[in-house]
Parts: C-alpha cells; sequence; structure tokens
C-alpha cells in the first residue's frame, strides 16, 4: 500500500496542476468608467497594436427565442493592452446575441452572432466590410448559417467558420467569402461534432477545433482532413482556442457544471502535440479564477486574456518573473 501511494503522490506531483503556474493575474485590468457595464463577454482578440478587442452582451442574456431587437449598448469594447484603458466602444444597436471575435493578420474583426446567424468582418473601428450570412434566418446550405460561433483566417484572407451549436460543422470560405467545402455531422467520432465552438490555426496550419460538448480539441489538416483528438481532465470541455507565435496552443476551459466547483474550469497550456504543459485558474470569482470562461486571446507581447461569460468580466495574465516561455 505504501507503494501505491508513493507512486500516486509521484504521478500527483507531476501533474501540469501540481506546480505553481508560470502564469499570474494582473490584478485591477482593465481599468473600466464605474459605469461600464460589459455583460457576458463573449468573444476576445488583441491586434498588433496591442488593442485588446472585446464582444460582449452588455446585460442581454441567452433566451429561447432570441429577442428581435438589437442590443441598444455598445458591444464591442476596445481596451488599451498595456494599461488597462478603455480605448473606444461601438456596436450599439447592431447585434442580437454576440458569440465569437477573431483578430486577422491585417487587424481586421471578425466577429459572428448566434442570433442574427451572421458573420461579420469589420475594420477595428466597426465599418463592416464583409457579411455573410441572412439575418434572422437560420440555414444549413452554402449561403446560410445556423448559430454560427467562431472564425479563424488565414493569411491569404480565405477562412473557416464553426457552425456551431446546430450545424455542427466547419465550413471554408474564399477571401472573398465564396464557399470552397464544408466538414463535420453531429456525433463523437473523428470528424464529428457535438457544438464545434471556438477554432483556431496553429503555426503548421493544422485547423483545431472546440468540439465542446464532447469535451475535446479535434486537429485537422487544412482540407478538414481529421488528424488528431486531443481530451483529459486538465483540457475539460474547452470554450475556446488560441495560437502563441511560439506554437503552443492555449484553451479555455468552461468547466462541466457537472464537476464538483474545484474541479470547474481552468485555462490550459499546449504543446504542438497536444500534451498539457500548464494551467492556470479555477473555478471562482477571485482575480484570477474563472465562471465560464468563454474566450481566450494572446497579445503581441505573449499576455493572456479570458472572457468570462458568467463572470461578466475580462482578465489579464503574464508570465511570472524568472518562468520561462
Amino acid at each position: 500500500m505504501a507503494a501505491v501511494r508513493i507512486l500516486a503522490l509521484m504521478l500527483l506531483a507531476a501533474s501540469p496542476g501540481a506546480a505553481q503556474s508560470r502564469y499570474e493575474v494582473v490584478p485591477e485590468w482593465p481599468v473600466l468608467p464605474e459605469d461600464r457595464k460589459l455583460g457576458l463577454c463573449a468573444g476576445i482578440g488583441v491586434d498588433a497594436q496591442n488593442r485588446v478587442f472585446v464582444f460582449h452582451r452588455s446585460g442581454r442574456k441567452w433566451s429561447n427565442p432570441f429577442p428581435k431587437e438589437p442590443i441598444s449598448a455598445p458591444t464591442v469594447s476596445v481596451i488599451d493592452g498595456a494599461n488597462g484603458k478603455l480605448l473606444s466602444t461601438w456596436g450599439e444597436n447592431r447585434f442580437i446575441m454576440p458569440h465569437g471575435l477573431t483578430v486577422d493578420h491585417e487587424g481586421n474583426l471578425w466577429l459572428t452572432d448566434v442570433g442574427l446567424h451572421q458573420v461579420f468582418k469589420c475594420t477595428p473601428e466597426g465599418k463592416v466590410l464583409l457579411t455573410l450570412g441572412e439575418a434572422g434566418v437560420a440555414g444549413a446550405d452554402q449561403a446560410h448559417f445556423n448559430l454560427p460561433t467562431d472564425v479563424a483566417v488565414l493569411g491569404d484572407g480565405s477562412f473557416y467558420v464553426s457552425d456551431g451549436y446546430k450545424n455542427t460543422r466547419v465550413v471554408k470560405f474564399s477571401a472573398l467569402g465564396r464557399f470552397e467545402f464544408q466538414w463535420g455531422v453531429k456525433g463523437d467520432g473523428p470528424g464529428q461534432f457535438n457544438l464545434p465552438h471556438g477554432i483556431t490555426l496553429d503555426v503548421q496550419g493544422r485547423v483545431i477545433v472546440c468540439d465542446r460538448e464532447n469535451e475535446r480539441l479535434q486537429v485537422f489538416d487544412a482540407k478538414g482532413g481529421f488528424l488528431h483528438e486531443w481530451r483529459g481532465p486538465h483540457i475539460g470541455k474547452p470554450y475556446g482556442v488560441a495560437t502563441a507565435p511560439d506554437g503552443r496552443i492555449l484553451a479555455i476551459d468552461g468547466g462541466s457544471p457537472s464537476l464538483r466547483p474545484a474541479e470547474r474550469g481552468k485555462a490550459v497550456v499546449l504543446d504542438a502535440q497536444g500534451q498539457v504543459i500548464d494551467t492556470f485558474g479555477a473555478h471562482g470569482d477571485q482575480p484570477g479564477q474563472f465562471r465560464l470562461g468563454h474566450d481566450i486571446g494572446i497579445g503581441p507581447d505573449g499576455a493572456v486574456y479570458v472572457a468570462e461569460g458568467t463572470g461578466a468580466r475580462v482578465q489579464k495574465f503574464v508570465l511570472r518573473p524568472g518562468s520561462a516561455k
């Protein structure tokens, strides 16, 4: 029995969550006006100027059916990544149910609205450059979505849409928005999905999808060919995923309500082979803890930003002094 106990302790000590994480939360970030309430924070991304873009619901709650009228308050907040000050806001009277936000290589924003069943490409100031889908009309063909969740953009401007709550597919489009191909059906086998929620491209060009309700990350080649499945207690229920310039992959585990609070959501750092090399955060309301982490973003300086759903806030994390990258 003593040998078994020693082995268990050794395994626990070797787990990513046993040692102190290399990341620490930045206290009192962001610095928002007292009257500025973000509400549920659904999407987050950072541009090359270290501006943090947050797509949020400004007090609107998820409902079935969705409201018909757009949110009257601003739904996009632009925050200085360095000092946390609010730079600007936009998006009032435009969106029904904000969801995903992606910043592409040119600094444009890609937004998904699950209430409108649409995908938008916008300038950082909010000018719409491209719209896909028909407002308020759900569908599963080449011109429609059904609650689309997120976007990943290639260097040539072509892009993938995770579509999403109902269609359980990934769709590839050209830079001009022309349908190219799709893959995925409802299920739990390779290449099947049960709510593809977040999506990113890694430095190898692989497509990584948060298969949320199947509690795994799925990895595909550029044509949608299945390559790998990454799952386990540290990965949990991935909601959002992002790729760091050095190839590390960061995911936010939204946490399953069926688990004890101590076992719920955290941020997970993986290497290119899908091995968990670090975790940080836990379920809770305190700084550095999460209540329904919904999306994750990485700044040009390596800082990590987490958008919380139920927690209705954004938090910033940096490497601890002396920590190796």
